[in-house]
């Protein structure tokens, strides 16, 4: 008798990022709000994450500019600070288990810090002075600013940038602007921004950023469509029968009470953030991932977008509550918001896609600050199978088919399907399959904003939207702005903190007999016994 054996392992093919990465080319990095909390808390601490890879070369070094009386000494102690700090408190972007000496000593020789206004033209000749030192010594001559500012600043810094004739570009050297969000705060002011700065820089040369696309599990769903054959032939109006898309905060406005009561979630978080996440799960599939093949699939998904109507569109404001267990302060009574103020904290839409992969599917988005949980995720609803089969047993309904896609935190996947009790009779219940990327892979020390830095040094786009992108973003949601603007709401606040959200929500989906998948407790979730 022969013995038998289990079958040999299929090879797994690894095609990954970093089989063709390599070291990006010496630059400068200008930081316009060299001193701001963007810059101590995430753009530092990613250019650390990327020295610790070694991806800047020797020719690497910072140039941050920004008001007070800072200079380079004090900049490098404030900035190692706040490094140390975020290893210690753990738990936020940033993880370490402590400070890698040799690292941060490689990067600290490689800053400069100039004080000044950036609003005015003086600043702008040391820069270029302090550039010309550094291009002797890059031999190429890269620069790369980046706005850390705020949007006000936008315009007005490439505007000197411009007259200073420091964004040409010449043979051998190039000169990039990397824009933080908001880039503009409607239709009208993004087309504005765009004209203003396309007047001044090439669009090859602009890099508007969303931090969003930096997580490696929102860039792994381009992956799971496309580079598995059991999913995309399901990907479409036939078998989805609608799509959910949450991000969900337990944090309030916190010190951003000035420039949130401004904004509102809408503007915050839906024309930049949920619409990237649309995007990849809705676009139609690029040729290549060339940066040029992919925007142009992410634009035409967004010019297929029907203007949201109002009514389909809910707003909220969070009252007093518990968060965590923790008693909060409704969102009225926080540092540097109006007392009477009408701006949302929450927001829900629906919105279909007029093309014909997605005709009739309806899409539900939602956000908002000090809600149940902290869950960003997108859930595919598949459509029920037939019941006729399943009529003599005892199950009033079948159980939902969702494939639920898990961003952050808890990164990873899961399908819901059902399946058959143990027992002589045919009983039917939902259970779970769940994939968990720590499960499988060593955790990735990173803030999001590695991969989006690093793709810029070397000057690939794809991350990173075109001013038609952002127009086309614009344009489907104006019209809900443009109602709430001649519409103040008159039940604010409308939901306590620590809860799901308004009423007013839950029946945005009621009316065609969906519901909202619980926050932070997904189909993923297994059942307890």
């Amino acid at each position: 008798m022969t013995s038998a054996t289990s079958p040999a392992p299929i090879p797994v093919a690894k095609v990954t990022r970093a089989t063709v990465a390599r070291q990006a080319p010496p630059a400068t990095l200008v930081i316009f709000g060299g001193g701001g909390d963007l810059t101590k808390r995430l753009v530092v601490p990613a250019l650390y994450n990327l020295v610790r890879a070694g991806r800047l070369a020797d020719g690497f070094s910072i140039v941050g500019i920004g008001r007070g009386d800072a200079d380079t000494q004090s900049w490098h102690h404030n900035l190692r600070q706040m490094i140390e700090s975020l290893a210690a408190e753990g738990g936020g972007e940033f993880s370490s288990d402590g400070i890698d000496e040799e690292a941060w000593d490689w990067l600290a020789r490689r800053m400069t810090f100039l004080t000044g206004d950036f609003t005015q033209p003086e600043v702008y000749g040391r820069l270029k002075t302090v550039l010309a030192e550094q291009a002797a010594k890059q031999v190429n001559g890269n620069v790369l600013f980046y706005l850390a500012v705020a949007d006000k600043f936008f315009g007005p810094i490439i505007e000197h940038l411009g007259r200073a004739e420091l964004v040409r570009q010449t043979a051998g050297a190039w000169r990039r602007v990397v824009i933080e969000k908001p880039f503009g705060h409607d239709l009208a002011s993004a087309r504005a921004l765009n004209a203003q700065i396309l007047g001044i820089l090439n669009e090859d040369q602009i890099y508007r950023i969303d931090h969003f696309l930096g997580k490696e599990t929102v860039q792994n769903i381009l992956v799971l469509r496309f580079a598995n054959g059991i999913f995309e032939p399901l990907w479409n109006r036939d078998h989805v029968s609608h799509v959910q898309i949450t991000a969900a905060e337990t944090v309030g406005v916190e010190t951003r009470g000035r420039f949130y009561d401004g904004t509102g979630a809408l503007r915050d978080m839906v024309p930049n953030h949920l619409f990237q996440l649309l995007a990849m799960i809705a676009m139609e599939p690029p040729i290549s991932f060339n940066a040029n093949d992919v925007r142009a699939k992410k634009t035409e998904l967004f010019c297929a977008i029907h203007p949201i109507s109002p009514e389909d569109a809910v707003r909220g404001q969070y009252g007093a509550g518990r968060v965590l267990g923790k008693p909060v302060r409704d969102y009225r009574h926080e540092p540097n918001v109006a007392p009477d103020s009408t701006t949302e904290t929450y927001v829900a839409l629906k919105l279909g896609i007029d093309n014909w992969r997605w005709a009739r599917v309806p899409f539900y988005l939602r956000t908002g600050k000090y809600l149940a949980a902290r869950t960003t995720e997108i859930a595919i609803h598949f459509r029920q199978a037939p019941y006729a089969l399943f009529r003599e047993t005892p199950v009033e309904r079948l159980p939902r088919n969702i494939l639920t896609l898990r961003i952050q935190p808890d990164e990873g996947l899961s399908v819901s399907f059902s399946a058959k009790r143990p027992g002589q009779d045919i009983e039917i219940d939902g259970v779970a399959m769940d994939f968990s990327y720590s499960d499988y892979f060593e955790p990735l020390t990173a803030v999001g904003y590695e991969t989006l830095i690093y793709d810029c040094l070397i000057g690939d786009p794809m991350l990173f939207q075109r001013a038609d992108t952002v127009e086309a973003a614009w344009c489907a949601v104006q019209p809900v702005l443009d109602a709430w603007a001649g519409r103040p709401p008159g039940d604010f606040p409308n939901y306590a903190a620590g809860s799901s959200g308004p009423d007013t929500a839950a029946r945005l989906l009621a009316r065609e007999g969906h519901t909202w998948l619980p926050i932070g407790a997904g189909p993923h979730r297994r059942r307890s016994r």
